[in-house]
């Protein structure tokens, strides 16, 4: 009887020694993931820690040259985004600097400029590339942002979850405190030109038009003859920076805009 209670003893001691030692190395990974985060989170301060903005377009457009006396446009920009942004007097100020007249009559432009702001939130770069390549009019589908971790726990030893979590928890906390955020501002662009003397432009236009559920309607307009000449692009315009907020980003998204938009005349 005496033997098999010091054989139980033994054997207890010997998985409490083994538990403590489990406790010990799961406590130096913990250690060490906390270590390797906030590696990270000061890499990313520190790389991320200048403004970087970033324009660019979908295609790239090429309008004629006209004489100085017929530099003149029409130019209209809309947002139907949720965020205010102020961007029609710089692009006027832009124009006038090239040289441009603006004008509120079409009918004496040679240049007619439409513009709509779709877009301002905060996003990735996946998200922002996808929309570019997606190009004019396409719809403004989002990435999902945000990552998965998987968590392998002991189920006979709560204190070795227990450490886990908590270097875990204080990884995701040296994470947080340090965020590379990233602002996108998507703009559909439309431009049209008076045609050069002796050219005709005709127009191709087909349309589905749904009346309710149940309905749809389809138009094919051929043959007619337009006065303009008409390109379309996106253009997406990027601000990244640590911790950046967007009364910060949304003044260089502005100028950005403005740069690409009158860039192309």
């Amino acid at each position: 009887m005496k033997t098999n209670t010091i054989s139980a003893i033994f054997i207890d001691d010997r998985s409490e020694l083994m538990l403590k030692k489990g406790l010990v190395a799961i406590s130096m990974v913990a250690l060490v993931m906390v270590g390797f985060s906030g590696c990270s989170a000061m890499k990313t301060a520190v790389k991320k820690r200048n403004l970087d903005v970033q324009t660019k377009m979908s295609e790239t457009i090429f309008l004629e040259p006209v004489s100085p006396s017929k530099r003149v446009v029409f130019f209209d920009m809309r947002n139907t985004s949720d965020k205010e942004m102020n961007v029609k007097n710089a692009i006027a100020q832009a124009f006038i600097a090239k040289g441009y007249k603006i004008t509120d009559d079409p009918a004496k432009a040679t240049y007619m400029l439409q513009g709509n702001i779709l877009k301002v939130s905060k996003t990735d770069k996946r998200e922002a590339q996808g929309l570019l390549h997606s190009g004019f009019g396409s719809a403004l589908t989002g990435a999902a942002l945000g990552g998965t971790a998987a968590y392998a726990l002991n189920s006979g030893g709560r204190g070795t979850a227990g450490v886990a979590l908590a270097g875990a928890a204080l990884g995701f906390l040296a994470d947080s405190m340090v965020e590379d955020t990233f602002y996108v501002m998507v703009t559909d662009l439309q431009i049209r030109e008076r045609p050069l003397e002796g050219e005709i432009v005709t127009q191709t236009q087909q349309a589905d038009l749904k009346q309710g559920s149940s309905t749809k309607v389809k138009q094919d307009i051929k043959g007619g003859k337009v006065q303009w000449k008409t390109y379309r692009t996106r253009i997406i315009s990027t601000a990244e920076k640590v911790n950046l907020e967007f009364a910060e980003a949304k003044p260089v998204l502005e100028k950005a805009l403005v740069r690409s938009m009158t860039g192309v005349f």
